[in-house]
Order: structure tokens, then C-alpha cells, then sequence
């Protein structure tokens, strides 16, 4: 057998061709060798090809692939056959493989052609690789991205849970069937359930409201939302009932949630605890109406019930009376143990009073030491006894305050009304008449208003008086007129001397004397304001009517016993001479007798006060008192004035002309200059100079003029 296939590959026999090989055995060698090596490889090649096309089942143009293992195949079976034909001619077969595989790289060549275009379309390695590295970044890039959107979406999410958790309001969210999905802890707490245990549960389970009034539940208010896609509110008076059973009012409103498309996706409702609220309002509701010191109800409150009763005797043809109480010696109370006493003081007899009054009777704190009662469908008689009742109650009761006791009165003015045509004003205008009255009448005693009564008209008069006057003040309607003020002895460094003198004009621009409206001033606290005006403004005149550089003049200005009384006007006097920068010399301020003793203390002291700025000061109408005398030597004054009534009949009159003598020594023996009034006439002025006297005024002399108006 090896002889045999030694003989069959015997290099030096016989070869069909091998007179190529027969001298050189090594050529022959390397033929079979090469031809063997590349048979091997193209065998292995196809068997790569088709593992890689079964894996790749993506793989384009698999044909090609296909194609072109089959190809290398044959390429691989020709090698083969040249190794056989070295010696063995089976040239037949060789050649019918040669034709196959020819026929096979026709067909893979006409197969790969047409898909060279298509697979130089295809992008190339180095250009997927560039590609492969920038969708990495854009990759690495989106996700840091998305990471950081994550971490912005999840802060956002802390922040408002955080942000829900410590608001005041209570919040809870729906999803779009109103089921909760969210309750913060302020919502947790007022219902009563945690945001676990609400979690999926119908709103109304967790959010209980009723009303307040008729106890009936109160629609859903995210229900509302989510059919009428708006925000709604709960109606005023909205309980929640809490998971415990306790109740509170509440406010709320609830709003739709949207997507991104505008499309509703649920519902938040935010509500809060009104109580505290509810608390203030009716705390500020009352204290509105009421009198903090005793806790009756206050001016404002008694006269809107006033103007109720006032309404229902016209239309029902019911009678009411009015009450109008003004304590007596309460000012002792106030000024020698002080206004906490006072208010004590009141506090008690608040009590006291209460339990003379029926269920239905309005008492009330008008200011300071006034009251009001309102004695409802009650005719004059009852009324008249409920004030004597009163009247006796006060009188009797006993104020202690630090080992002392007090006994104060109550002057008390009644007004009966029913259908007749009457305003609020007039009823309170004849009831505080009516109190005044009994106050005049020596206090502590009942006055009941009766229409013909000349000392009420004249006192109903005086408070019409104060709107008048009220509205003049607005509307500048004060003058200042002038009058001289004559030097009897004749002295060139005397200069102007005047008194200003105030009038008021009407509406239809008529003069108004003193006499008419000043009581009214008086009486109802409008003279301290009155005096400033007519100080300011006389200032502001005297500045004009005497330039710098000009000779000194005096002008005197007349104040009233409120402003004698009011400690801020000496604050207010200099203030004028520093706005209007005029002399203090050149200003002499006159007050009466009469409220100079009244407020003695208080006059000494703004007096003395007023001279140490410069100006001078004259006590008028000087001897209508018994007691001048007594008084004058604490009151350091400049000039005395001379009561008119002594003055004006002193020809006549032996007595009145003693009277002048009297003052005008005693004046001068003080070194106080002497002015005497109402001079009206020649013989008079002559007397006056006999006498002694310093200077003298009068229509005598010289009638008032205008000065100027006023103006603020």
C-alpha cells in the first residue's frame, strides 16, 4: 500500500505535466504546498462567512456575504484538483469545477457590483466611530441632563411639600374622580386624618362641612370645580366637622389642577380656621359699640337705636322717652383723687343704675360724665318715675376712695316722643336742653322738656347755635373789627393801642354780635378753638399793620375762660410769635374777672407765663365782684378795665363814680394802668380824666371798623 502511494506521488515518475517538475523536485514541493495551504484557507473562509451571517440576522446585502463564500469555496476545490492533476489527469473534472466556480464569480461579481454604491453609502468605520463618541456625549449630555432635570423636579417637589407643610392654611388635592391624593399637616390636623389614611378617599369622607345656621352639609366645593372647571369659595358661615366630632369655622377656596395641555387632572382646596378671626370681628363689633371703660354702649350705638325708636313711633305710632343724665360734683371726684377714681367712680354707678332698669332699657355712656337712656314704649308718667328712681339711686349712693366719700348727683333732662315729625338732632337737642336746665336750676333734680318753656328755648337756641358756628369756622366766616383804645394823658412814646373785637358773619354775608353766638361757643367747648383763630390771625395783622421798624403798637385780644384753663395754649401762643415773628410787647391778652377768679390758680399761671415771653395782660370787665379787690393782688396784670356799668353813668351816678375812683387808685397804688369802658360821650371823658384814669374806650371815642377778615 505505502509502495503504492509512494509510486502515486513519486516526485521522479510520471506526471502529465510533470516534465515541468522532473528535474527539480523542490518547485513540485512548493506548488503542492501552497496550492494545499490555500485550499485550507479557502475552505476555512466560507465557514467564517457563514457563521458571521447566521449571528449578524440584521446583516445587509446577505447575498453578497452568500455569494462570495461559495465563490472561495470553489476557488478552494480548483486548488485542490491542481494538487489531483499533478498525477493523476482527471482534467474533466478540474475543468467542470473550473466552469462552476467561473459561472459562481460571474454571479457574485454581477451581485456585488450593483451593491458597491450602496455600500459606499454606508458610513465608514472611522465616521461611525466619531459618531458612536458624539452620541456618547449626547447621551452622557442627556442624561446629566435628565439628571438634573430629576433633581430640579425633585427639589421643586420638596420645596412645595415643605412649602405646604408650613403654611398656614390647610391644603388638600384631588385627582379628577375628588378623590384626596394630598393633605399638608395643616389639613391633616383640622380634619383629623393623616395624608396616608385620605389617600383614595372620597373628598366629602375627609372634608365634612355644614352650615352653621340650618346645620344642613354644604355642597362639595371641589365637585363644583371639576364640573364647572373654575374656582369657587364656600358660602359665609361654613362649619368643618373635624374626624373627632369637634366643629369650626372655616373659609376656603378650591381651584382646578391643569396639565400641560390645559386639561384638568384634579383640584386643590385651601381653607383655613376663621375663628380667631370670627373672635376679633365680634370683639371690634363691640368694643365699635360699646364704652370700654363701663361697658355700656357707646354714643354712636345709643343713637342708632335712638333713630330705630325714632323710626317705629312714626310708623308705629309708639311713645318713647329719652333720658339724659349729667352726674353733679363728679369734677370734685376727677380733681382731688384723680381720673382713676373717676373712672371708678363711673364703673359703680354703672352697676348701680343697671338694677333700677327693665330687660328692654338701653343705657348708655355718651362721653365723660353723660349718660343716655332709652326707655322704650314708655309714656311720660313710668318715664318720670324710672328718672326720679334714678335721680335717688345716684344721690344715695356713697363713692369710698382711699378713706374718703364722695356723694355725687344726676341732673337729668326727659323728652317724650312719638309720631311727630322729629329728627334725631332735635331729640337730643331737647333732651341735653332739658339736662342743662335742671343743671341751672341748682342741679340734681328732673327736667322735663315742654316746648313753651322760655328758659329751654333759649337754651334749645343756643345749642342750634353750634352748627352755625361750626360751619363758619369752616367756611371763614369771622372778622376782626377794631377799636381804639384812647391814651388820656398824652405821652409820644404811647403808639397805637387797639382791641380787636370779633364778629360773625351769616350766610347771607349779615353781621353777627358776640353776644349771640358766644355763649353757644361757650357752653359747648368751640371757644378755645374760636380764640387760636382769632390769635393767629390778629398776629398775622399786626405783622402787616405794623412793619419792622415802625412804631410799637398795642393790640389786646381777648381770651375765654376754656382757654385760660387749657394748658397748651401757652405752647400754642408761642408758636405764633415764632411763625409771624412779631414783639410779645406789642400784645396785650385780656381775660375777665370773672374767669380769672373761677380758674384763679390756672390764671396766675398762664398770666405769669405769658409776661415771661414779653407780652402784657389786662383784666376786664374789672368790679362786677364784691371780692375784686381780694383777688387782684395774685393776678400780676398790667392794666385794669374798668367795668362799663360803672363807667357809662358815673355822670349821674355819685356811687359809680366812687366805684371808678376806688378802682383807679387801687389800680395805681398797684402800678397797674386803668382802661375805662363804654365811654360814650364828651362829659364822660372829661370825668375820666379828673379821675385820674389812664385811657378809655367807647363808642365815644371811636366805633369799631373793619380790620380784616379771617382767614386760617
Amino acid at each position: 500500500m505505502l509502495s503504492q502511494l509512494g509510486a502515486l506521488f513519486d516526485p521522479e515518475g510520471f506526471i502529465p505535466h510533470g516534465y515541468c517538475y522532473l528535474w527539480l523536485p523542490e518547485v513540485l514541493w512548493l506548488h503542492v504546498i501552497a496550492d494545499a495551504i490555500i485550499t485550507l484557507s479557502y475552505f476555512t473562509i466560507p465557514f467564517a462567512l457563514a457563521y458571521f451571517v447566521k449571528r449578524r440576522t440584521d446583516l445587509p446585502f446577505k447575498s453578497a456575504f452568500v455569494m462570495f463564500g461559495l465563490f472561495i469555496m470553489l476557488c478552494g476545490f480548483t486548488h485542490v484538483l491542481g494538487i489531483v492533476t499533478i498525477w493523476t489527469p482527471i482534467y474533466w473534472i478540474e475543468g467542470v469545477v473550473k466552469a462552476v466556480t467561473a459561472f459562481v464569480s460571474l454571479a457574485t461579481a454581477a451581485v456585488l457590483w450593483p451593491l458597491t454604491s450602496k455600500a459606499l453609502a454606508l458610513v465608514s468605520p472611522s465616521a461611525l466611530l466619531v459618531r458612536s463618541r458624539e452620541i456618547q456625549t449626547e447621551l452622557r449630555r442627556d442624561i446629566m441632563e435628565r439628571q438634573l432635570a430629576e433633581k430640579a423636579l425633585f427639589e421643586e417637589k420638596e420645596r412645595l411639600r415643605v412649602t405646604l407643610s408650613c403654611i398656614g392654611d390647610a391644603v388638600i388635592t384631588t385627582d379628577i374622580f375628588g378623590n384626596v391624593t394630598y393633605l399638608n399637616s395643616v389639613a391633616e390636623t383640622m380634619t383629623g386624618w393623616t395624608s396616608q389614611e385620605a389617600d383614595g378617599l372620597p373628598l366629602p369622607d375627609v372634608f365634612h362641612i355644614v352650615n352653621s345656621e340650618t346645620n344642613e352639609t354644604v355642597f362639595n366645593p371641589v365637585e363644583l370645580v371639576l364640573q364647572n372647571k373654575q374656582t369657587v369659595g364656600l358660602p359665609l358661615n361654613t362649619l368643618l366637622i373635624q374626624r373627632s366630632g369637634d366643629t369650626f369655622p372655616i373659609e376656603d377656596s378650591a381651584a382646578p389642577i391643569r396639565d400641560q395641555h390645559g386639561e384638568i387632572m384634579g383640584a386643590v382646596l385651601v381653607f383655613h380656621d376663621v375663628t380667631h378671626a370670627h373672635t376679633m370681628a365680634a370683639e371690634m363689633t363691640y368694643q365699635a359699640s360699646h364704652d370700654a371703660l363701663t361697658g355700656l354702649i357707646n354714643r354712636r350705638e345709643f343713637e342708632r337705636r335712638l333713630e330705630h325708636a325714632l323710626q317705629t313711633a312714626q310708623q308705629e305710632d309708639e311713645q318713647h322717652t329719652l333720658l339724659y343724665l349729667d352726674l353733679d360734683q363728679f369734677k370734685i371726684v376727677n380733681d382731688t383723687c384723680g381720673h382713676i377714681a373717676g373712672d371708678e367712680l363711673l364703673r359703680q354707678l354703672t352697676s348701680v343704675m343697671h338694677a333700677d332698669l327693665r330687660s328692654n332699657d338701653t343705657l348708655a355712656r355718651l362721653g365723660g360724665d353723660e349718660f343716655g337712656l332709652l326707655l322704650e314704649n314708655c309714656a311720660s308718667g313710668t318715664a318720670l318715675r324710672v328718672a326720679e328712681l334714678l335721680r335717688q339711686t345716684v344721690h344715695e349712693f356713697r363713692f369710698v376712695w382711699q378713706d374718703r366719700v364722695f356723694t355725687v348727683g344726676a341732673s337729668i333732662g326727659l323728652v317724650t316722643f312719638s309720631d311727630a315729625k322729629e329728627t334725631l338732632g332735635d331729640i337730643l337737642r331737647k333732651a341735653d336742653a332739658a339736662c342743662y336746665l335742671a343743671k341751672d336750676k341748682g342741679r340734681n333734680r328732673i327736667q322735663i322738656y315742654t316746648a313753651d318753656d322760655t328758659r329751654l328755648a333759649q337754651r334749645h337756641g343756643e345749642m342750634g347755635w353750634v352748627g352755625r358756628i361750626q360751619r363758619a369756622l369752616e367756611e371763614h366766616r369771622f372778622v376782626l373789627y377794631a377799636q381804639k383804645i384812647l391814651a388820656l394823658e398824652d405821652s409820644p412814646d404811647a403808639g397805637e393801642h387797639y382791641e380787636v373785637l370779633l364778629r360773625m358773619l351769616d350766610e347771607d354775608g349779615k353781621l353777627i354780635p358776640p353776644m349771640a353766638f358766644i355763649p353757644a361757643a361757650e357752653r359747648y367747648g368751640l371757644m378755645p378753638q374760636i380764640d387760636r383763630l382769632v390769635v393767629a390771625t390778629a398776629f398775622a395783622q399786626y405783622r402787616r399793620r405794623h412793619p419792622f421798624g415802625s412804631a410799637l403798637g398795642t393790640c389786646a385780644i381777648n381770651l375765654s375762660g376754656a382757654s385760660v384753663c387749657d394748658e397748651s395754649f401757652h405752647k400754642f401762643v408761642a408758636d405764633q410769635f415764632s411763625l409771624y415773628k412779631i414783639p410779645p410787647a406789642g400784645i396785650c391778652f385780656e381775660i375777665t374777672e370773672t374767669s380769672a377768679i373761677a380758674n384763679l390758680a390756672r390764671a396766675t399761671a398762664l398770666i405769669c407765663q405769658l409776661k415771661d415771653l414779653g407780652c402784657r395782660f389786662s383784666l376786664d370787665d374789672f368790679g362786677s365782684g364784691m371780692s375784686s379787690f381780694a383777688y387782684l393782688k395774685h393776678l400780676p396784670v398790667d392794666y385794669l378795665k374798668i367795668d362799663g356799668g360803672f363807667v357809662k353813668d358815673m355822670i349821674e351816678d355819685p356811687i359809680d363814680h366812687a366805684m371808678v375812683e376806688a378802682i383807679n387808685h387801687i389800680g395805681h397804688v398797684m402800678k397797674i394802668e386803668t382802661i375805662a369802658e363804654f365811654v360814650e360821650n364828651e362829659a364822660v371823658l372829661v370825668a375820666l380824666r379828673r379821675v385820674g384814669v389812664d385811657y378809655a374806650q367807647g363808642y365815644g371815642i371811636e366805633k369799631p371798623y373793619l380790620n380784616e377778615c379771617l382767614r386760617t
